[in-house]
């Protein structure tokens, strides 16, 4: 008669231990940004064999537009000043033209937008109202410092420079500048340079960038007998027939005024943000890639500038501020072998791929990891089941 003999069943076991952590519980003094903090998990863990981040929940609270994105300042020139007919030297419409006449091309404007999230509408009514505004500026420091403060009802009545008009086109997705006189250009460069604890970057290099150009001077076109619309309904004003951009038809001193315009090569970009990163300092996981630097080193060897063990879990950011988003199973698994000793506290830090740390405000936000835990079990070697 046979008899089996069974094998010893393993001599460890393995059991799931989840932790759910709050950004609220956190020592608030110590760490007044609830994207970097320590924190102590309630008890020892011990023998950890691996470790995920299982469930999340998180504020959409980011700026698509701010100064720490270095993308919420504008630069451009008058290049050429409509001279109306037949004006009197005494006139307001004479003084405005003998102040951007004398600083065309020479004179940089700048402008700054509100750190923030737009849209599109939005964004064009700011840098309208933005750009008219520090023409205006420089108008009445002219009437000022040449002794025609007169002069200054009259601007005041006139509203002051409203010559530019941006709009966005709801078909094509751009954005258009227009000026129904003057002659501009927009100068696309970045002027602000970003924090130097940053990665570089030369996709994301300031506003116009945001706004679909290229980096470089973008002057503005008239074309004789062509007045720039929209076909697909009203742009400004009720009744406008997509006509956004037309010149004076009074008074009469601006019969000869040509509109200028520029379009933006591409499509505006105001998404922010796909990704941010979850570092668990002595747990990262993930390999990242880093922006393309060119140097004598790259050059010459197979070496890339990427990151090892960067970051623990890659959360997706699906909706827009303000909003709350869930989501659960990161796919990344940090495996330790052997087994971690122990684990008592966390040092967590939450940022974007370019090392920009995640602002969250006020918000609070949770999420649970789920540890692997092995447990040693006794097993009588000498028992036998026949």
């Amino acid at each position: 008669m046979n008899h089996t003999i069974l094998n010893n069943p393993p001599s460890v076991m393995y059991q799931k231990k989840y932790v759910s952590i709050h950004s609220e519980d956190r020592d608030i003094s110590k760490y007044p940004n609830s994207a970097e903090f320590d924190i102590e998990v309630p008890e020892d863990i011990t023998n950890v064999s691996s470790m995920r981040l299982v469930n999340w929940a998180f504020p959409s609270n980011y700026n698509t537009f701010s100064e720490l994105n270095s993308n919420v300042t504008l630069t451009f020139k008058l290049t050429s000043v409509f001279n109306p007919t037949g004006l009197s030297d005494g006139s307001i419409e004479k003084a405005i033209f003998s102040c951007l006449d004398a600083s065309k091309n020479n004179y940089v404007y700048s402008i700054k937008i509100e750190d923030g999230f737009y849209n599109p509408h939005q964004i064009a009514m700011v840098l309208t109202n933005k750009m008219n505004e520090v023409v205006t500026i420089r108008i009445r420091n002219y009437l000022e410092s040449t002794s025609k403060t007169s002069l200054l009802p009259q601007l005041d009545a006139s509203g002051g420079y409203t010559n530019f008009r941006v709009v966005y086109n709801e078909i094509s997705k751009k954005i258009w500048f227009g000026n129904v006189m003057d002659g501009f250009s927009l100068l696309n460069n970045d002027v602000a340079m970003k924090p130097r604890s940053r990665l570089p970057d030369s996709v994301n290099w300031g506003l116009p960038n945001n706004l679909g150009f290229s980096k470089g001077e973008t002057k503005s076109v008239t074309k004789s007998g062509y007045t720039p619309r929209f076909y697909y309904g009203d742009v400004l004003n009720v009744g406008d027939k997509g006509y956004w951009l037309m010149p004076p038809s009074a008074p009469s001193i601006y019969k000869d005024a040509s509109c200028n315009y520029i379009e933006a090569p591409n499509k505006i970009n105001i998404m922010g943000p796909s990704y941010f990163y979850m570092e668990l300092e002595g747990h990262n996981c993930i390999d990242e890639t880093s922006p393309f630097f060119s140097n004598t080193h790259t050059r010459h060897t197979n070496e890339t500038n990427g990151r090892v063990n960067s970051s623990f879990a890659k959360i997706a950011i699906p909706s827009t501020p303000l909003t709350q988003f869930f989501d659960r199973d990161s796919a990344p698994v940090k495996i330790y072998s052997p087994a971690l000793e122990r684990i008592r506290k966390l040092k967590i830090r939450l940022r974007y791929h370019d090392g920009e740390v995640v602002n969250f405000g006020l918000f609070d936000y949770s999420f649970m990891l789920e540890l692997d835990v092995v447990q040693p079990i006794t097993i009588n070697k000498n028992l036998r089941h026949y």
